[in-house]
């Protein structure tokens, strides 16, 4: 019998290539000699006008091809980038234009686009470009952007791009009346995402068949083809976007298109020639994308056990200079903040604010672990406030496993109702409990203690949603070598894709792993597709994978039971054969791919048994009214609403008394992602999220300064965790609770390391230290800084 592959630890398929060196980025990309490189004049000021653009000094420079500024745009092309998630509450969205036109308003705005022989010399030429400025006030950070002494947009009154309001009962009312109130005051600094690979695009045009072919390194081909079409005035058909291998995405590379995916498609066109775009790591930081930055202000209301009665909070959310992906960020953290509990009444109200900074787009997490924060850090504060074991308040609070399917009463980041489909939140506490032995710790606190050592435990629980529309679809081919092509619209940035989808369709078609490949993010083989974003690809494509691959097999089955003159029904297939149950009679999966495509002309052996003569009744015709040529099938996935997943964090921290540096001793994840396919790929994620959860909760944020010039923008002033401030451990445990929206009863992944990371540090520093953290990330000398504080009279 053919194993089954699902739910087993499955070595990634993937990975021999990337350890050899084989990998092909787009940087790699090879389009053919008279290959021409560009580069981008970007501003240095974070709010100017231009009064005006010299670029005289680089149109005779050797080796220069063309240079254009916004004046020189045509159409669509000088209009305004689009906004990609339109909302009614965002009354004043603004978009950047491809190359700026009168204004900049961040520092790495693109100002104009040169076109050389090489990078270097494009280099040189930006650096000939003379611009004149009129120098306009910076608007840097929320306080400064709720003052509105100065106003990023003239017409963007306040610098308010959006107010919302959600509520589910009467909160005020029930803080009003409870018996306990409680008020804090929590922030969440802006990180970025930081990939090992920045972005970058090529784009090569035939003039002979009038067709456009980009590859670039983003989390949506199909994304970027409908947009580079529509701005350069081309059908659908004559796109293909490619996306070759990405060295990581976390969310940066969902926003689309970016100023580059527009212009070196143009630029190639216009010049006949190859194009390539390279981003470099400098303006990775000035010029794409940043998130995180919200401050917070919560009431809350509570009983003498800790429930919440009433819960109202209000938060300022940066969005940055511009708003291209819409509200999707304060919607999350409005609506995810609630995690796994259930508020008697519950309101929050947001504002999303213009500022002089780089703009904002989702970042692994997306507004979850601002929310987290939040949450979390009023259930310690609650418990505080009682004298409760910090567990047990959060235990009052649960949504109970016979609740499900729960609906808040909100509506979420996809226009869906906030409805949880499944989980078992108190197994899940019961097991992070055991698994970071909660209840024994106050002893090693002491203990520690007695030593003059400072320790302290703390954790966090979420809920994600997950796998959110509107689709995804999958082709399933297999050849008549018995191979088995699969073709996703999905990118891929190193989740294992080809692992995890390859098993699903193995255990579907009963075939060798082996012998399925997958490829995905080519517009080509499918041209349908959203994008690979907000932990969605398990449950979306790997639901289309499945039905696709599903259809195959009835398909193969049918075909086969006419050949060997059985019933289907008394069919399986093993190994890559199929067979009549309990008997020697079978024929090869590439034998039935053979047989399902009536040929005239035999080329080879195999195609001999499906000739008109070898094969086919007379009294019907080749191919039935109602069925198709080949053993393929095309499928697509579309679900009414997001799956929730959760989980829960704790962490273990030393404090050092003299230095206040933070070192994590233990790391524990208890996660519920459904059924899981592959755990290993689901530990991976984990990791990875633990270890950016690291990042933003110690070292991670952007400085800048009140002109906004952003001052670290290097990994020389940039902190990152290296592999010596992430845990050498992190113990996990998995809980499943089948999703009920979709087939596999899966849930989605990626994202849920990172998200309770930065509450669950905190509170364990809190633990340690005696008084309160509010706000994150927070650095040895902050901690030193809140003890001096704490010690003056």
């Amino acid at each position: 019998m053919t194993t089954k592959l699902f739910g087993e630890r499955v070595p990634r398929v993937e990975d021999q290539r990337f350890l050899r060196g084989r990998g092909r980025y787009v940087d790699d990309v090879l389009v053919g000699p008279g290959t021409l490189h560009a580069a981008v004049l970007r501003s240095p000021h974070a709010h100017a006008r231009i009064l005006d653009i010299d670029v005289s000094a680089v149109l005779d420079l050797e080796g220069v091809h063309a240079v254009w500024t916004h004046d020189d745009l045509d159409g669509v092309m000088a209009d305004p980038l689009p906004l990609l998630i339109p909302h009614p509450a965002l009354t004043h969205g603004r978009t950047q234009f491809a190359l700026a036109k009168d204004e900049v308003n961040h520092v790495g705005e693109a100002i104009a686009f040169v076109v050389a022989d090489d990078r270097y010399v494009a280099e040189d030429a930006v650096d000939r470009i003379r611009v004149t400025y009129d120098f306009l006030p910076a608007v840097v950070g929320i306080e400064a952007a709720r003052a509105a002494t100065h106003l990023v947009h003239d017409d963007v009154p306040g610098n308010v791009g959006a107010r919302m309001e959600q509520h589910h009962g009467d909160a005020p009312a029930a803080i009003a009346t409870a018996p306990r109130r409680l008020s804090l005051d929590l922030t969440i600094e802006r990180s970025s995402c930081q990939p090992m690979e920045g972005r970058g695009v090529v784009a090569r045009w035939d003039p002979d068949t009038s067709r456009l072919t980009v590859w670039s390194s983003t989390q949506t081909s199909t994304g970027v083809r409908g947009c580079v079409a529509a701005r350069l005035g081309l059908d659908l058909a004559q796109v293909d976007v490619i996306t070759p291998d990405v060295g990581g995405g976390f969310g940066v590379k969902i926003n689309h298109p970016w100023p580059e995916e527009l212009l070196v498609p143009m630029a190639a066109r216009a010049l006949g020639r190859p194009v390539k775009f390279t981003e470099d790591r400098r303006e990775h930081f000035i010029s794409s994308a940043h998130e995180r930055g919200q401050v917070h202000h919560v009431e809350v209301g509570f009983d003498g056990d800790g429930r919440v009665l009433g819960l109202d909070v209000t938060f300022w959310h940066d969005h940055g200079a511009y708003s291209p992906y819409g509200l999707i960020v304060p919607i999350i953290t409005a609506t995810q903040l609630l995690g796994p509990y259930k508020p008697g009444a519950y309101r929050v109200r947001f504002e999303s604010l213009f500022t002089n900074t780089v703009m904002v787009t989702p970042y692994r997490g997306a507004g979850r672990p601002q929310g987290c924060f939040v949450m979390e850090r009023t259930m310690d504060a609650i418990a505080a406030d009682l004298g409760l074991d910090r567990a047990a308040v959060r235990a009052a609070n649960f949504i109970q496993p016979d609740e499900f399917p729960y609906d808040h009463g909100l509506v979420f980041q996809d226009g869906r109702e906030l409805e949880y489909d499944s989980g078992d939140y108190p197994a899940s506490l019961d097991k992070l409990k055991a698994l970071i032995d909660w209840d024994g710790f106050p002893a090693l606190q002491a203990e520690a203690a007695a030593q003059g050592r400072r320790i302290g435990i703390g954790l966090a629980c979420y809920v994600e949603g997950t796998g959110v529309g509107p689709y995804e679809g999958a082709h399933v081919h297999v050849e008549t070598s018995g191979k088995v092509k699969v073709a996703i619209g999905l990118t891929t940035q190193g989740q294992g894709h080809a692992t995890v989808f390859a098993q699903i369709v193995a255990d579907e078609l009963g075939v060798p792993l082996e012998d399925v490949e997958v490829v995905s993010g080519d517009t080509r083989k499918m041209p349908y597709a959203v994008g690979t974003f907000a932990s969605r690809a398990a449950v979306m494509s790997g639901s289309a994978v499945q039905l696709a691959a599903q259809a195959v097999r009835e398909k193969a089955l049918r075909i086969a039971a006419e050949a060997l003159e059985a019933d289907a029904a008394d069919l399986e297939i093993v190994d890559g054969l199929v067979q009549v149950r309990g008997t020697d009679a079978s024929l090869a999966l590439g034998t039935v791919a053979v047989l399902s495509n009536p040929l005239r002309y035999a080329f080879d052996e195999a195609s001999k048994a499906a000739t008109q003569f070898a094969v086919g009744d007379p009294g019907r015709p080749p191919v039935a009214e109602d069925d198709e040529p080949g053993l393929e099938a095309r499928d697509f996935y579309s679900p009414q609403r997001a799956t929730f997943a959760s989980g829960m964090h704790a962490v273990i921290v030393e404090t050092d008394p003299d230095t206040a540096e933070i070192r994590i001793l233990r790391y524990a994840v208890v996660h519920d992602c459904g059924r899981i396919i592959n755990p290993m790929i689901v530990e991976g994620q984990i990791h990875g999220g633990v270890a950016q959860g690291v990042g933003g909760a110690l070292y991670e944020r952007m400085e800048y300064d009140d002109s906004g010039q952003l001052l670290n923008a290097s990994f020389m002033d940039f902190l990152m965790p290296y592999v010596t401030e992430v845990p050498d451990t992190i113990e996990i445990d998995h809980l499943e609770t089948p999703s009920p929206l979709n087939r596999l009863g899966i849930k989605g992944a990626g994202e849920a390391g990172v998200i309770p990371g930065s509450a669950a540090i905190a509170a364990a520093i809190e633990d340690a230290e005696g008084f309160p953290i509010t706000a994150m990330p927070i650095s040895p000398s902050e901690l030193h800084a809140l003890r001096q504080s704490k010690e003056t009279p």
